[in-house]
């Protein structure tokens, strides 16, 4: 049997709660208060059951053993997000680093798929990208 899920909660180590809400909060994205207190964690939501808690470093570590990742050094993740279109992207990523964001990566043209991406206040990864289905029409039928 397959497994599948509900919904998918993604958790991040954040420096500031309040800053990083105010970054999210800046590119459009709400959070959900029932679970966010402004102080430790936040909930932020990215799209129907998809959700990212930002916590605090040191409620981060209640959660796990391990060392929280140094993001100046390491990459732990990339999280890849669609936008509607070509010109969405680029207006996420440029409002990102408006915002104190950092670019990572120059944008990429696959034709078929556009992307491009930026580091938030902490570090974390996220791609952004635009895929045109039509591309994939009548294709593995």
């Amino acid at each position: 049997m397959a497994l599948t899920s509900t919904h998918i909660f993604v958790n991040l180590h954040v420096k500031n709660v309040k800053k990083s809400m105010a970054f999210f909060t800046g590119l459009g994205f709400e959070f959900n208060m029932q679970f966010t207190d402004e102080e430790k964690a936040a909930c932020l939501v990215i799209g129907e059951n998809m959700f990212a808690m930002l916590l605090t470093e040191e409620y981060f570590t209640s959660f796990t053993k391990k060392e929280v990742v140094d993001t100046d050094k390491y990459a732990e993740q990339i999280i890849a997000l669609s936008a509607e279109s070509r010109e969405k992207v680029n207006e996420i990523v440029n409002a990102a680093v408006s915002l104190g964001g950092k670019i990572y990566a120059d944008p990429v043209d696959h034709g078929f798929m556009y992307q491009w991406g930026f580091q938030d206040l902490d570090g974390h990864i996220w791609e952004i990208a635009y895929m045109d289905m039509s591309s994939f029409e009548g294709q593995g039928q």
